[in-house]
């Protein structure tokens, strides 16, 4: 594919020729060229089947049908584009290759004979669902939309939540094949100008084919670090959640084809906000937000605990005596928390490509397979079980699914650790990975802020859910231009 330009004829036959050649519009079929003849002169129309609306074509042809010769006669393209195509996103062009990328992205392009310009008429239109509420960040109370995979639909739905002027959308476009729509979304007068600039330039130096996965593929080249299971990037469904990030100073980016929206920086802390901590009063949201972190921290830390008190009883007060196990069955210990592990991840990728209608079998076998069964059978002890199902809810009661999975390596790891070297694995285990996050920086963050470098302010905000009119300060990680809310 080249990108040089190639100027647009007064000749419409070479400029249908190049066009029909660039296009195949002989090999695919649903590129259409229309010759037409409108007011005494040659014209040719070229879209995509699906990308156009029909009946504001019908309606613009209609229109061009009923003019007289006349009409047309000097300045043909400013006629046209400014009279007599009654139409908002109108636009021209002098370089036939960007009319062929243009068209394949769903506008429509208008050829005149005799006029070198090519009219773009943006009247196109996809297969879009409705911005319904998404499943992964539901709420009891507050708004039922959510993003969808049309960009300019998650864009209104951003707008209509923040009518501020200095709102800005920047358009840009990632790959060399695919020509994906990216638009960088943040506030002119809050956002940090020099954070705005280092996100635009690792999105500009984006060099390859095109993005398969939408954002988790744009993710991977602005973030770097590609053994680092933890996510450099928050990502949400909902628009509410997307302006909350805004006011506060974050980048947001929209990916053309994902209804899910990238928020630029992020802390470790920010993956374990949810918006129904804030739909609740203060004092609830608090409860919530307590509760949430207890059910993320014994995700990560309550299998090596157990392993280890376990394996070493001396090491519990008499008063916990209770809490290793009589009988560690005729599997050891650690391989029935592995194979267990796997055995929830086997049936958590079989829910994904589960049916609907087949849940309830998937269920059934899953409780034959790791419940009383499994246990009669001496596979299991009860104790495992039992501590890996109040892992697995703490895993389940993560907000960030990315997060999640990342804990769950980490327990893994732990766990292992603990197995091999008792103590002093689960020790320098948990010091190494705090110091690894700590070392990480999103966009220049650190990671872990304000827990390291610590800053009280901010951390009490992380653990208590604050009163609203009390946050009248932005994050100051963030460096905003506009300190107060």
């Amino acid at each position: 594919m080249s990108d040089n330009k190639k100027p647009v004829s007064a000749s419409l036959q070479e400029n249908t020729d190049y066009l029909k050649d660039l296009l195949a519009v002989d090999k695919s079929f649903d590129v259409i060229q229309l010759d037409l003849f409108y007011a005494g002169r040659k014209m040719a129309m070229y879209l995509v089947d699906g990308f156009v609306k029909d009946d504001i074509m019908h309606f613009l042809m209609k229109l061009l049908a009923d003019l007289d010769e006349e009409q047309l006669d000097g300045d043909t393209l400013q006629k046209l584009m400014k009279t007599y195509i009654p139409y908002v996103e109108v636009e021209e062009t002098d370089d036939l290759n960007n009319v062929a990328d243009m068209v394949l992205a769903g506008p429509t392009a208008l050829v005149v004979d005799g006029v070198d310009k090519v009219i773009l008429i943006d009247a196109r239109t996809y297969p879009v669902r409705g911005p319904q509420e998404p499943d992964m960040e539901r709420v009891v109370r507050g708004a039922r939309d959510g993003f969808v995979e049309t960009l300019v639909f998650n864009t209104a739905l951003t707008r209509r939540r923040i009518r501020d002027r200095s709102l800005r959308m920047e358009y840009l476009q990632i790959g060399r094949r695919s020509k994906t729509d990216i638009v960088v979304c943040y506030l002119e007068d809050i956002a940090d100008p020099a954070l705005v600039n280092r996100i635009k330039e690792s999105l500009s130096k984006i060099d390859t084919d095109g993005l398969p996965m939408g954002e988790k593929t744009l993710e991977e080249f602005i973030s770097g670090r590609h053994w680092n299971p933890y996510p450099m990037v928050r990502y949400t469904e909902r628009p509410d959640t997307a302006a909350a990030h805004l006011y506060e100073g974050h980048v947001c980016i929209m990916v053309d084809g994902s209804p899910s929206v990238l928020i630029t920086p992020t802390t470790f802390w920010h993956h374990l906000q949810h918006a129904e901590e804030y739909r609740n009063k203060p004092m609830v949201g608090a409860y919530l937000k307590f509760v949430r972190f207890i059910a993320v921290w014994a995700s990560i830390f309550l299998l090596p605990l157990y392993y280890l008190f376990a394996s070493q009883p001396d090491l519990l007060p008499a008063a916990l005596d209770y809490v290793g196990p009589d009988d560690t069955g005729e599997v050891p210990l650690i391989f029935q928390f592995l194979i267990v592990e796997i055995g929830i991840d086997m049936l958590r990728m079989a829910a994904i490509h589960t049916p609907t209608s087949l849940a309830t079998a998937l269920g059934l076998v899953a409780a034959l397979m790791i419940g009383q069964v499994a246990v009669e059978v001496g596979l299991f002890i009860n104790e495992v079980i039992l501590y890996l199902a109040v892992a697995a809810i703490g895993t389940f009661s993560t907000p960030s699914y990315e997060l999640s999975l990342a804990n769950r390596i980490i327990r893994i790891v732990l766990l292992i650790l603990t197995a091999l070297f008792g103590v002093y694995g689960l020790v320098i285990g948990i010091t190494v990975w705090i110091v690894l996050l700590s070392r990480i920086k999103s966009f220049g963050v650190p990671y872990m802020w304000p827990f390291i470098p610590f800053n009280f302010r901010a951390m009490r905000d992380v653990l208590f859910r604050s009163p609203m009119p009390l946050k009248n300060r932005r994050p100051r990680f963030l460096n905003p231009q506009d300190p107060d809310r």
